[in-house]
């Protein structure tokens, strides 16, 4: 039975409550990010260190190799114009002005001087200089209002100033320092990114190898087997091994299933057949043929569940396959289905494998998820778009599922206690789905609702333009053939 529109029973909307683990988006840190935030911490930390020692070590040697010039140029400066007679003594003066750019000037009681007491180097110049010329010597930074590097000195009983350019003893600036900082730092992070890439390279490969493992495609995850590296190359042919055991389990697996499945159809036939000519009673007639019907769709389930992990996707109208599924047991009478779906509602899926996954669902709930109180099933299937993905709800109202059982549910072969009062299955409905699911590039997952019952939550990816695009061709030009062959015929 089934009924449409908003009803006291009608589904919960998609959007409210916490939506279960599998389905809600993770955050986290790569590790090429975390190996390159690890290394630039260091780099930077040994740049920033370097500098410092380079610079503690460069202030003395530094300090004393200025003052020595200086010292040296005052003293070369006195003797030359000591011995030189009064007149050459004006042309010595004059030849330092103009080719060293060394100025010596008379100095006057009434001069006005500013210290040289700026930076440490400074100071440090100061007590080297005074150390080497005697103790009458001044260093100033600006006399009379003039700025430039100023030294005191005295020949014989005359005093003098030495004007010196201060550019020619200074100390490497901030801003050049701070340039050699960004320009090393800047280098350093570069190799940094370079270095984490080559590490996290086969991580990064063996991640994804891995994940195409997970996914069932054996044929992706092969992985260099040729590295550089020892360790790496060991685990990539580890993997390899592994990847091609785990494909053959698979496969003899499909194998197994599929050849029990298809070997057993015939002694059920002939037991069918059997049965109706053999049996009198109709009740025992009845009985039986009902347990071969079970058996028979049991072999149903192994088939389907041996099938092989590959889905053509292509844009597929949701509202389509579900009200299909519906149609198909609106004769039943113990269970009703609320519709909330959206027109025009389209998927990226397999047309009938999402058919398959539907009527699983609704069979699922028709059979333990039926009101304690009526002995209906009442199913509630919803759907909503989010961006990129669809997000179909299927919920029954029934007693729902211990939560220590909930994870179990999705494993074959397994069945709850609910489920075990009235086994009338393999214990694969929920594993067929799940895996079907996740072939078709979606995520399913389980979950008791707050009022009672267990809902079925199901992401599936919603076509882009192109596909859709596509598949509007595709199906014209399908229309048109069929029009083609009934003119033609």
């Amino acid at each position: 039975m089934r009924t449409q529109g908003a009803e006291a029973t009608g589904p919960v909307p998609l959007e409210t409550g916490p939506a279960p683990l599998e389905m809600r988006p993770r955050v986290g840190l790569s590790l090429f990010w975390r190996t390159f935030f690890l290394l630039s911490l260091l780099l930077v930390g040994s740049i920033v260190a370097w500098l410092q020692t380079f610079r503690a070590l460069e202030f003395e040697p530094r300090a004393v190799q200025t003052a020595q010039q200086i010292a040296s140029l005052v003293n070369l400066s006195r003797a030359a114009l000591v011995h030189a007679d009064p007149i050459a003594r004006v042309s010595l003066i004059k030849t330092l002005a103009d080719q060293e750019g060394v100025r010596v000037l008379p100095r006057e009681p009434g001069d006005r001087y500013s210290a040289l007491t700026g930076s440490a180097m400074d100071r440090r110049i100061v007590d080297e200089l005074v150390s080497r010329l005697g103790s009458g010597t001044l260093m100033a930074s600006a006399v009379n209002g003039e700025q430039g590097l100023w030294v005191g000195f005295k020949i014989e009983q005359d005093a003098y100033w030495m004007l010196l350019d201060r550019t020619r003893f200074s100390q490497v600036g901030g801003r050049t320092w701070l340039v050699w900082l960004i320009t090393a730092a800047a280098l350093s992070l570069a190799g940094a990114a370079v270095i984490a890439r080559l590490i996290n390279r086969p991580l990064k490969q063996l991640s994804f190898a891995a994940s195409r493992v997970r996914d069932g495609d054996f044929d992706a995850s092969r992985l260099d087997e040729k590295a550089v590296t020892s360790e790496i190359r060991e685990v990539n042919i580890g993997f390899n091994r592994m990847a091609q055991q785990l494909a053959k389990i698979e496969q003899d697996r499909a194998v197994m299933l599929a050849g029990i499945s298809h070997d057993l159809r015939t002694p059920l036939a002939r037991l069918r057949l059997e049965t109706e000519m053999s049996v009198v009673d109709e009740d025992a007639r009845a009985h039986m043929a009902a347990d071969i019907d079970q058996l028979d769709a049991i072999i149903d389930k192994f088939l389907d569940y041996a099938r092989p992990d590959h889905a053509e996707l292509k844009p597929v109208m949701l509202n389509d396959v579900v009200e299909a599924c519906v149609y198909a047991i609106q004769e039943q009478t113990d269970i009703r289905v609320n519709l909330d779906l959206p027109k025009n509602l389209e998927v990226l899926a397999d047309e009938v494998e999402l058919a398959r996954v539907v009527s699983n669902l609704l069979e699922n709930a028709r059979r333990y998820g039926k009101t304690p109180e009526t002995g209906i099933a009442i199913v509630d299937v919803a759907a909503r778009a989010r961006n990129e993905w669809v997000l179909l709800k299927v919920r029954d109202h029934g007693m729902g599922v211990s939560p220590d059982a909930l994870p179990n549910l999705i494993k074959p072969f397994f069945r709850g206690d609910a489920a075990r009062t009235a086994a009338t299955g393999a214990g694969l409905g929920l594993a067929i789905v799940d895996k079907t699911v996740q072939r078709m590039g979606g995520i399913f997952a389980l979950a008791n609702t707050t009022s009672g019952g267990l809902a079925a939550h199901i992401k599936l990816q919603r076509p882009r333009p192109v596909q859709q695009a596509a598949a509007a061709s595709a199906k014209d030009q399908a229309d048109k053939r069929a029009a083609l062959r009934e003119t033609a015929a």
